[in-house]
């Protein structure tokens, strides 16, 4: 997969097809239209050895997913992986295989987990296949990317 050295990766995780599930995938298209200097963009469906393989190649990872928590629809979680493990909770409704915390904690016991390394959760509502993406989560895929871009350019 290749990542040039020292460079970082911003992760987008979804499925397309899956109504809210589809906002880290969104997250990453929005910044392909002016990439932040220095950073890989990819998009994942969300098997859990292709995000380990991503992390593993990473020097650096921001990764982007839809949550449900409980909270409300749309809401913005910035959490740092290096310094705590993820909740499997709030990503248990994942329409991943295999999870984004447990995928997360082999890459930690692996030795593979790049740092930084943050996830943005947003908080997702509807997951159905064919469903659109709801207003809540479309409006914060935009902020999710201007914060991203922010904190990658050092001014979050």
């Amino acid at each position: 997969m290749g990542v040039a050295a020292g460079q970082c990766m911003v992760i987008g995780i979804g499925n397309p097809e899956r109504g809210d599930d589809r906002a880290g995938r969104a997250v990453v298209e929005r910044l392909r239209a002016s990439p932040p200097a220095g950073v890989e963009l990819r998009g994942i469906a969300g098997e859990a050895a292709d995000l380990v393989e991503l992390l593993e190649e990473a020097h650096g990872a921001y990764l982007i997913d839809a949550c449900l928590s409980g909270a409300k629809p749309g809401t913005v979680r910035r959490l740092d992986l290096v310094a705590k493990p993820l909740d499997r909770r709030d990503f248990a409704a994942s329409t991943h295989g295999f999870g984004l915390a447990e995928a997360v904690e082999l890459a930690r016991a692996l030795g593979q987990l790049p740092a930084p390394c943050v996830l943005y959760a947003i908080e997702g509502a509807d997951f159905a296949a064919g469903a659109p993406m709801s207003a809540a989560v479309a409006a914060a895929v935009g902020e999710v990317a201007e914060r991203l871009r922010a904190e990658i350019e050092g001014r979050g």
